[in-house]
């Protein structure tokens, strides 16, 4: 109770006399605004952000970059990949939950004679283009990782490991579809 008091009691009085640190008069001076805002009509605002954009650099478009690092060397594919494997996993899932109101047969045994049925020709090819997406997006996604590491960023590199990925995918894809 008296440390409370004692404490109270000597607020109370650095309150009633600031002493010089808080004094405002030396810094008064300091502070000038060498900018004067001024008002402006909205035609005027309008009018000088125009002026302004004109000073700006237009954002690059897609014919600046070389078809061979960005559709070739897998950074468009790797998102063409999973966007088609997403799109398919919503597509079959609506599909098969639609199914029993419209009166597909989607059941499991339903598919398996379906593709019981087709050549062998047929079978792998449409496992190929299951299989080869797959495979190049999980391998390409790998040299994504490394690119967020930093790592494979030169010009050669980059059109380099491009194509072995594109080779590696095919081969794994012929794998998956013909010898799995």
């Amino acid at each position: 109770m008296i440390a409370q008091r004692a404490g109270t009691t000597a607020l109370r009085r650095v309150a009633a006399a600031p002493s010089s640190v808080f004094k405002l008069a030396p810094f008064a001076a300091m502070q000038t605004r060498p900018i004067q805002t001024e008002r402006l009509t909205p035609a005027d605002e309008v009018t000088i952000l125009a002026k302004q954009r004109l000073n700006r650099p237009v954002s690059p478009h897609l014919e600046i970059y070389d078809p061979k690092q960005t559709w070739f060397g897998g950074s468009a594919w790797q998102r063409i990949t999973g966007a088609s494997f997403s799109g398919a996993l919503y597509a079959s899932a609506v599909a098969y939950l639609a199914a029993p109101l419209v009166g597909w047969h989607l059941e499991s045994a339903s598919l398996v004679a379906a593709a019981a049925a087709l050549p062998v020709a047929v079978k792998g090819a449409l496992k190929f283009l299951v299989a080869w997406p797959f495979v190049f997006h999980a391998i390409n996604g790998v040299r994504h990782l490394a690119f967020d590491l930093g790592i494979g960023f030169a010009r050669a590199t980059i059109i380099k490991t491009g194509w072995y990925f594109w080779g590696a995918s095919i081969v794994g894809g012929v794998y998956l579809a013909f010898f799995m």
